[in-house]
């Protein structure tokens, strides 16, 4: 595959998987930041992500890997690992050998659960986390339905998918919004929010949107995104729609995007159609803009316009994510 893109993997929180998929003593091999890694539970339920292979001769702690208790168990010679990377036994030898000794040996990737998933900070100088990401508390609530999921995994790269939700035009000439968005963007430090009103197609009582013609329906989008991994939106209208959209480098050419919805319990059928149909017009948007992101290069000094919406102060602000 080509290589389209010359920037570096930005640094932040990442969410690796959700948190009901990793069971104690799960085992899992992952593919992110360019890199091959091993996420696992230990017995005691805390998640851990290490980079894969094992110092002693280099075998995949993700493939035949063992959690044993803190620690995983390394398939070749039953080596132990803790999640903060360092050997913790060699069952057949007498002492752990002075090079991996009370030594960080394998690279390990603070992780926390939260929104019920699993995030894993990356910085390509292995900096401490340099900020938090939110608690989203519709997320916590029993009267908010089970996480509806969404993914793909998308020859492109972070920048340029949140720069969608700068580039105000492309509502109206790709997904065919019967107006531009009117709103504006805030920025402070790692957090960007964004927060607009538009008029929004007609979903019937079936929960399907109708494109054809113009809609005076109201629509009401706040956004917040703070770092690069992670977004949460608040969709109102005649009813209430959550989503978490997370977007985590594969490598420096591909990303794999999530979106996640959730919805009050307690709503009248004819609004849980309502908020059905949403959830179906965001992810039919999102399945438009992936073939444009598959095949666009990336122009450091675009021909903007004064119609385009705020991408140059996206830009400036993305910028401090590059270490």
């Amino acid at each position: 595959m080509n290589r389209r893109y010359e920037k570096p993997i930005p640094y932040g929180w990442y969410a690796i998987d959700y948190s009901d998929s990793l069971k104690p003593g799960d085992v899992r091999p992952v593919n992110y930041f360019g890199r091959e890694l091993v996420l696992f539970r230990t017995e005691s339920g805390t998640a851990s992500l290490l980079n894969a292979h094992c110092p002693h001769l280099g075998a995949h702690l993700g493939y035949g890997g063992i959690v044993k208790g803190e620690a995983i168990s390394c398939p070749f010679h039953a080596w132990e690992f803790n999640g903060e990377g360092y050997c913790t036994s060699v069952p057949y030898a007498n002492r752990i050998p002075p090079k991996v000794a009370d030594k960080q040996c394998v690279v390990s990737y603070p992780v926390i659960e939260r929104n019920q998933m699993i995030w894993a900070w990356y910085h390509p100088e292995g900096a401490a986390p340099l900020f938090e990401i939110d608690d989203v508390p519709e997320l916590q609530s029993p009267e908010w339905t089970p996480l509806d999921t969404y993914e793909w995994r998308i020859n492109t790269i972070i920048q340029e998918t949140g720069e969608n939700a700068a580039d105000m035009a492309h509502f109206i000439t790709v997904h065919g919004n019967p107006a531009m968005p009117q709103g504006g963007v805030d920025l402070d430090g790692p957090r960007r929010i964004t927060e607009f009103d538009s008029r929004a197609h007609s979903i019937d009582a079936q929960g399907k949107v109708d494109l054809s013609g113009e809609s005076h329906d109201a629509v009401h989008l706040r956004s917040e995104s703070v770092g690069p991994g992670f977004t949460f939106q608040r969709f109102s209208r005649m009813f209430d729609v959550l989503m978490m959209g997370t977007v985590t480098p594969i490598d420096d050419q591909n990303v794999h995007l999530r979106f996640n919805f959730s919805v009050p319990r307690q709503q009248s059928e004819n609004n849980g159609m309502l908020a059905s149909g949403t959830v179906q017009e965001i992810v039919r948007q999102v399945e438009q803009d992936i073939p444009i992101w598959e095949h666009k290069v990336y122009l450091e000094d675009p021909a903007l316009c004064d119609g385009d919406g705020p991408i140059a102060k996206y830009r400036k602000w993305f910028q401090q994510f590059y270490a």
